[in-house]
């Protein structure tokens, strides 16, 4: 690994005016400096872009993409990358905040794995309220910040169909090469996490370091303020979630795969009969029914 790589940290921004600035504070104050900032706003409805050209006067390097229409995640990351020069991204949401040491310590992870083979490296992260006070870690600790029970690493595909707590997306550092090998984020879903995840642990493997990297924040307010919102953006992760089944179901080689994805779509069944989601219900039970009787 060059030993001074340039990383691309990508803030993609909607809303996030009350908080954008220390996020961008938290990316410029870095002890690693040889880091390159994209910003891209969402097409806010607040106040944020204008905050942000204010910051961009003593800022002008850095580079500010404004969507013209709402794309959501994995449109604005991909968008941005396609602009990147760095070996390494970051995607880092404007509410959220890079702890000073973080980036040195994800590009020391990496210097330990073959970085032709490892796709993403992650840690821990702390939960913060709107305030920034602190409410817990992602991971339990003891008293000494040391994770109680080690979440995954190395080949991981397995235990990511299994489903539960077993990565801390905030937290990670994206190998780019292999991110542009499988194509970047998948555009058609609502969320890009498991589903990259996933693809990337079919073939490459994941790390975890047992450090804090990041500060997520925990808004109230963080999928709209109404009902209707609310239940809009439930029925699209639901209608994610399962072509994210469908194609993990591709990706499987054998049957102890097929139990570990098993476990999930149980879990999602349960989820859907609780939302009263009957359309999404039907079609989990059906997928569920198509799993337990392939053979390989």
């Amino acid at each position: 690994m060059v030993s001074q790589p340039l990383v691309t940290v990508i803030c993609i921004c909607y809303n996030h005016e009350a908080f954008v600035i220390e996020t961008l504070q938290s990316v410029c104050s870095q002890t690693y400096k040889n880091t390159e900032l994209i910003i891209v706003d969402d097409f806010s409805t607040d106040n944020s872009v204008k905050v942000i050209e204010q910051w961009l006067i003593k800022n002008p390097e850095v580079l500010f993409i404004k969507n013209t229409e709402n794309l959501g995640n994995t449109k604005s990351f991909n968008k941005a990358v396609s602009h990147s020069k760095g070996s390494f991204l970051i995607d880092l949401s404007c509410d959220d905040l890079l702890l000073p040491n973080a980036i040195t310590e994800q590009l020391h992870s990496f210097s330990k794995h073959d970085l032709e083979q490892t796709a993403i490296v992650y840690g821990n992260a702390q939960n913060i309220d709107e305030k920034g006070v602190f409410v817990s870690h992602y991971f339990p600790v003891n008293e000494n910040n040391q994770t109680i029970v080690s979440p995954p690493f190395g080949d991981i595909y397995k235990r990511l169909l299994k489903g539960g707590v077993c990565m801390c997306s905030v937290s990670a550092m994206i190998n780019k090469k292999i991110f542009e090998n499988l194509q970047g984020y998948d555009e058609s879903l609502a969320y890009e996490d498991l589903d990259y995840w996933i693809r990337a642990s079919r073939n490459y493997k994941v790390y975890y370091e047992d450090k804090i990297w990041v500060k997520k924040r925990i808004l109230s307010n963080s999928l709209g303020s109404s009902f209707s919102k609310r239940k809009q953006f439930s029925i699209k992760m639901t209608a994610s979630t399962f072509k994210i089944f469908q194609k993990a179901f591709q990706l499987n080689q054998n049957k102890e795969e097929d139990q570990a994805l098993l476990k999930r779509v149980h879990y999602e069944l349960t989820q859907t009969l609780k939302r009263k989601d009957y359309v999404h219900f039907a079609k989990h039970a059906w997928f569920k029914i198509k799993l337990q009787s392939r053979k390989f």
